[in-house]
């Protein structure tokens, strides 16, 4: 696999270190498969992060969001068994740390977990001020322009 040094960029760059930061995670491999997850369009400007946590309970999970980042951790509390042993153990158990990165105005809405499925629900509320707006084409006849200096 190929690596790309990023420095000089770095150094003739201003405000683009985030967009380096994604860069360098992306080919460092900083990409885990646990937990696998779905990423899916739900409506024009809503999402759905759908994270595969079989056998977590909403106890062991948290989830933030700060700065444009989801952070979605897990932890399971180990519990004893009171009825034997396990002889083997396939259902992974194990603590995990998936981050997404958002978009500019991506809010997270709400989360739920059902069936061993964590689903977190995203919503694009851009602001008015940022929507683009239609100019109505008005007509400048009959009106004159005042030349007289004030």
């Amino acid at each position: 696999m190929r690596t790309f040094d990023l420095s000089p960029l770095y150094r003739s760059t201003v405000g683009f270190d985030r967009l380096f930061n994604l860069l360098d995670g992306v080919s460092n491999g900083e990409s885990q498969p646990y937990p696998p997850y779905n990423i899916e369009r739900t409506g024009e400007n809503a999402y759905r992060v759908t994270v595969a946590v079989a056998g977590f309970s909403d106890k062991d999970l948290d989830i933030q969001a700060k700065d444009n980042l989801l952070t979605i951790k897990g932890e399971k509390h180990e519990e004893k068994q009171e009825n034997g042993e396990v002889l083997y153990r396939g259902i992974a158990a194990r603590a995990f740390e998936r981050r997404f990165q958002l978009a500019e105005h991506v809010e997270v809405t709400g989360a739920s977990l059902e069936n061993g499925l964590l689903h977190i629900d995203l919503v694009r509320e851009i602001p008015e001020a940022m929507k683009p707006r239609k100019i109505a084409i008005g007509s400048t006849k009959g009106r004159q322009i005042d030349a007289k200096a004030a």
